[in-house]
């Protein structure tokens, strides 16, 4: 029989795999450590410019995969190793997959190529970075979606059409800021450029399609790997935490490149969807 779930102790709970964990206290710990990390080194690459500090092409590279480790750690404790497992697989497969076609041929995002700024290329196509980037804004985007639906009368297939349709929703709104900043940095190019700030607005559009396929695929087979583990309010908002660190520290960056535009759409589209989530997410007694 599984162990109950008491936050006092120290004890070792059982997840719905069966394997056992270190008690709560310590996994989640560990997790706000992860955060606090993430949000040190954001705080450092957006910042030292401002002091004259210039660092090299590891920043991005680096805060991805700190970004990457803390929302596989929170997915892992959210969601349960089944659940993640098969999030974090379709987040790699889709996007791999979506990406690859999209810069062959142009139809899903535009006509675009990566350049070497983000380092190795599956296929010589898709940066490796560029998965990891997903699956570091997948998770968050969905926990900030299930906070803001919480209370709403959504049962069966309509609850996953509109988790899956509100989580693509809130990830597309982060790329409305991180695009044009990448873009600016020359992390991919813009075969022909587009009316927003650059960006063709078929990208966005194919945001779109990819997230509602990872999310809708994920929602349709959550049901068969058993309950997630329990989780409060307050552990479950670190990730919406996480979400607007990004946000932040994309914002400074694109201030600092003269992109005012992007920062202050992204401000009222993807500051203003993680600040609401955090007013459903109030902090546990």
């Amino acid at each position: 029989m599984a162990q109950s779930l008491n936050p006092e102790s120290g004890l070792a709970r059982r997840h719905p795999s069966g394997s056992d964990v270190p008690g709560p206290n310590r996994v989640w710990y560990f997790a706000r450590a992860l955060l606090i990390g993430y949000a040190a080194l954001t705080a450092y690459i957006s910042l030292a410019p401002l002091a004259g500090v210039r660092h090299g092409p590891w920043s991005t590279p680096t805060l991805t995969v700190v970004g990457f480790a803390f929302a596989l750690w929170h997915a892992w404790l959210y969601l349960g190793r089944g659940r993640t497992l098969v999030l974090l697989a379709l987040t790699i497969g889709v996007s791999l997959a979506f990406e690859s076609v999209g810069v062959v041929t142009g139809w899903i995002y535009g006509p675009y190529h990566y350049t070497d700024l983000l380092g190795p290329r599956f296929l010589g196509l898709v940066p490796y970075l560029i998965p990891v980037a997903w699956f570091m804004m997948i998770h968050p985007s969905q926990v900030i979606a299930e906070r803001l639906l919480a209370g709403r009368r959504l049962e069966g297939w309509r609850r996953g059409l509109a988790l899956s349709a509100l989580a693509a929703v809130v990830m597309t709104s982060w790329d409305l800021l991180m695009d044009p900043m990448m873009v600016w940095m020359g992390a991919w190019v813009w075969e022909v450029p587009g009316a927003y700030f650059g960006v063709p607005a078929h990208n966005y559009a194919g945001w779109l399609v990819t997230t509602v396929v990872v999310y809708g695929a994920y929602r349709l087979v959550e049901g068969r790997i058993g309950s997630p583990p329990r989780a409060t309010t307050s552990e479950a908002s670190l990730a919406v935490w996480a979400f607007l660190i990004t946000w932040s520290g994309n914002t400074l960056a694109a201030l600092q490149f003269g992109l005012g535009g992007p920062a202050l759409v992204g401000a009222f589209t993807a500051g203003l969807l993680g600040c609401l989530a955090l007013l459903r997410t109030p902090l546990d007694p």
